[in-house]
């Protein structure tokens, strides 16, 4: 069992701390007997940010790791933390100076530079993040932060087509529809430009759905493959989708590339093209 220490490790950073995240977690991974708060303070580009910072680590008894890049802030937060007694790490400090001093070169000082230049690589893994994070109904709180938002019913498939989207750095959520259950308010608000319904035959869809019981090990479902049932759930899911006037997409023996394509044309016609 995890034993919670209670003291937090800070990690400090001029961009958005994900150098010094990653280089924590993967520390702390080590442990994993015990539980370790990390938090992530973004974005710290003054001394008076600093001074609040330190005072906030000291008060909590925690630990400050930083990534700082530029000198002279980098400079200032060691000695804040030196007289306010709070233990620190610095994971970029001794590397820049031996560059510097020893040989000769000169750092740009500018933070967040490497998530800059590699923007599109960390976009994708964001987009991804979000869509594993919004699969099937997940959050749907936060269903307006998607930029495509997929909806129709079980099987027609929302989810692989979600997560092959979001490997071009598109954001997406997918919700099922549920006969009897009404679908998240949350749906109803997202604008309905960017919100598809996914349209199956009905014997594609039973077809899907008799493969899926039988990976299972189940052989018998009547209700989920019986044709006037799964008639009765696409109806529902049709009234839905022209209800709220979303975009609706046939989706019938077609291959996932071939809808992705489909619908980020749309959107990107809708609301311009991914600039990463």
């Amino acid at each position: 069992m995890a034993r919670d220490l209670g003291f937090p490790i800070y990690v400090v950073s001029g961009g958005k701390g994900i150098a010094g995240h990653t280089m924590v977690h993967s520390l702390i991974i080590q442990y994993p007997d015990s539980k370790l708060p990390v938090r992530v303070v973004p974005d710290v580009q003054s001394v008076e940010r600093i001074e609040e910072v330190v005072q906030m680590v000291k008060q909590e008894g925690g630990i400050l790791c930083h990534t700082m890049v530029n000198a002279t802030l980098r400079h200032n937060l060691i000695r804040v933390c030196e007289e306010n007694e709070v233990y620190h790490v610095d994971f970029m400090g001794q590397l820049a100076d031996f560059l510097e001093n020893r040989l000769g070169i000169q750092s740009v000082n500018v933070p967040g530079l490497y998530r800059r230049i590699n923007s599109q690589y960390f976009d994708r893994i964001e987009a991804m993040e979000f869509t594993l994070n919004h699969d099937d109904g997940l959050n749907h709180q936060r269903l307006e932060k998607a930029e495509i938002v997929l909806t129709g019913v079980s099987r027609s498939g929302k989810t692989p087509l979600s997560i092959y989207m979001s490997m071009f750095g598109w954001k997406v959520a997918n919700v099922p529809l549920v006969k009897g259950i009404d679908p998240p308010e949350e749906l109803g608000r997202v604008d309905p430009g960017r919100v598809f319904g996914l349209s199956i035959s009905p014997s594609h869809l039973i077809a899907q759905r008799a493969k899926r019981l039988e990976q299972m090990g189940k052989h018998e479902n009547s209700v989920y493959v019986d044709r006037n049932k799964v008639y009765d759930e696409l109806r529902y899911a049709r009234f839905i989708f022209e209800k709220h006037g979303f975009t609706i997409i046939n989706v019938t023996n077609k291959p996932i590339e071939t809808t992705a394509n489909e619908i980020i044309g749309i959107i990107s016609d809708r609301y311009g093209h991914k600039t990463s």
